[in-house]
C-alpha cells in the first residue's frame, strides 16, 4: 500500500521550504504546491513540486486523490502587513477565499490532519506583556484578519467533520538553515533581521527604526524572534501529535521573551563586525509596543524543545545566507556577461 502523502501549500517559500526539508529528512512522501509568486523552485530541489495555486480546485482535488493525501500543511499566503492595508481585497482573496477552496477540497477528500500557518498579527495590539493563546484576537490590519478568518473556518470545519488541526501562530520568524542549503530569499522583505542583514552586505543603503518613543526600556518596539528551524520543527511535532490522535488546538510559536529593535540592530552590527546605517522614523500605525509569546503551551502539548534560542546565532545564519545570495547574484552577472 502506497505511503500517505503530505501536501504542503506554499512549500517553496521561506518557512514552508524549511519544513519541507525537515519532512524529507524523515522520509515522508511530500508534495509541494506553490505558484512561485514568492517562493523558489530551488528551495525544494528534492521534493515533488507542482506549480499551481490553492484556488484551483480541480488541481487540488487531483493532488489529494493521486497522492492519497491525509495531511495538509498550509503555508500559501501573502504576508506583508503594509501591502494588506493598501490592498485588502488581495489578502482576503488569497489568504481567506483560497483557504476556503482548499478546505472544501480537504473535506471532500477526507483529509484527516491539517496544520495551519497563522500569525501573532491575529492578536492586534495586546494589552498584556505576554500574549497567551486565550488573549483576545483583535487584528488591526487585513493580513491579521485574513488569517483569523481562516482559523475560524478551520475550527468550524473540524467540528463538523473528522478533520483535526493544529494552528500555529508565529511570532517574528528569522534566520536560515544553519547548513546554508536554504534561507530567506523573499523579494522586498520587510522582516527586521532580514532587512538589517541586507543592509550589512550592501543590498540596502540603510535600515529604519520606526518609532523610538515606545514605552519600552530603549524606546523601540520589542518582538519575540524565533529561528525558522525551530519553527519548522514545531510543524513536524504537530504532525506527530495529530497522527497520534491529538485533539485540534491553537498554539503560539515563539520563545517567550523579546528583543527591541535597537538590540536586534546591535546584534547585526556585532556579528557583522561593522556598523550599518540606521535612520530613525516615526511610528507606523498599528505597530504594538511589545509582542511576545507566552510559549509554554507549545512545549507542553507538542514536547517542543527549541535549539536555536540565541539572537546572535539567528543573526549569524541570516547574515551567512545573505552573503551566499550575494555571491550567487554576482556569479549570475558574470555568467550573463560571458
Amino acid at each position: 500500500m502506497a505511503k500517505k502523502g503530505i501536501l504542503v501549500t506554499g512549500g517553496a517559500g521561506y518557512i514552508g521550504s524549511h519544513v519541507v526539508q525537515q519532512l524529507m529528512a524523515t522520509s515522508h512522501r511530500v508534495i509541494v504546491l506553490d505558484n512561485l509568486s514568492t517562493g523558489f523552485a530551488n528551495a525544494v530541489p528534492k521534493a515533488n513540486l507542482v506549480i499551481g495555486d490553492t484556488k484551483d480546485k480541480v488541481l487540488v482535488d487531483t493532488l489529494l486523490k493521486e497522492y492519497s493525501v491525509d495531511t495538509v500543511m498550509h503555508f500559501a499566503a501573502y504576508t506583508i502587513v503594509p501591502e494588506s492595508v493598501a490592498d485588502p481585497l488581495k489578502y482576503y482573496a488569497n489568504n481567506t477565499c483560497h483557504t476556503h477552496n482548499l478546505l472544501e477540497c480537504c473535506a471532500a477528500a477526507g483529509v484527516k490532519h491539517f496544520i495551519f500557518s497563522s500569525t501573532a498579527a491575529t492578536y492586534g495590539i495586546p494589552s498584556t506583556p505576554l500574549v497567551t493563546e486565550d488573549t483576545p484576537t483583535i487584528p488591526v490590519n487585513p493580513y491579521g484578519t485574513s488569517k483569523l478568518m481562516s482559523e475560524w473556518m478551520l475550527r468550524d470545519l473540524s467540528q463538523a467533520s473528522s478533520l483535526n488541526y493544529v494552528t500555529l501562530r508565529y511570532f517574528n520568524v528569522a534566520g536560515s538553515d544553519p547548513n546554508g542549503h536554504i534561507g530567506q530569499s523573499t523579494r522586498k522583505a520587510t522582516l527586521l533581521i532580514k532587512v538589517a542583514c541586507e543592509a550589512a552586505v550592501g543590498k540596502r543603503e540603510q535600515v529604519y527604526i520606526f518609532g523610538t518613543d515606545y514605552p519600552t526600556p530603549d524606546g523601540t518596539g520589542i518582538r519575540d524572534y524565533i529561528h525558522v528551524e525551530d519553527l519548522a520543527n514545531a510543524h513536524i511535532l504537530a504532525l506527530d501529535y495529530l497522527k497520534q490522535g491529538g485533539k485540534s488546538t491553537t498554539l503560539n510559536c515563539g520563545y517567550g521573551h523579546g528583543y527591541s529593535v535597537r538590540e536586534v540592530l546591535d546584534a547585526v552590527q556585532r556579528v557583522h563586525g561593522r556598523p550599518i546605517k540606521i535612520v530613525k522614523h516615526p511610528r507606523r500605525p498599528g505597530d504594538p509596543p511589545r509582542l511576545v509569546a507566552a510559549a509554554q503551551q507549545v512545549r507542553n502539548v507538542l514536547g517542543w524543545q527549541p535549539k536555536y534560542d540565541n539572537l546572535d546565532f539567528i543573526v549569524k545564519t541570516s547574515l551567512n545566507w545573505e552573503y551566499k545570495l550575494l555571491a550567487r547574484d554576482r556569479q549570475s552577472t558574470i555568467n550573463a556577461k560571458s
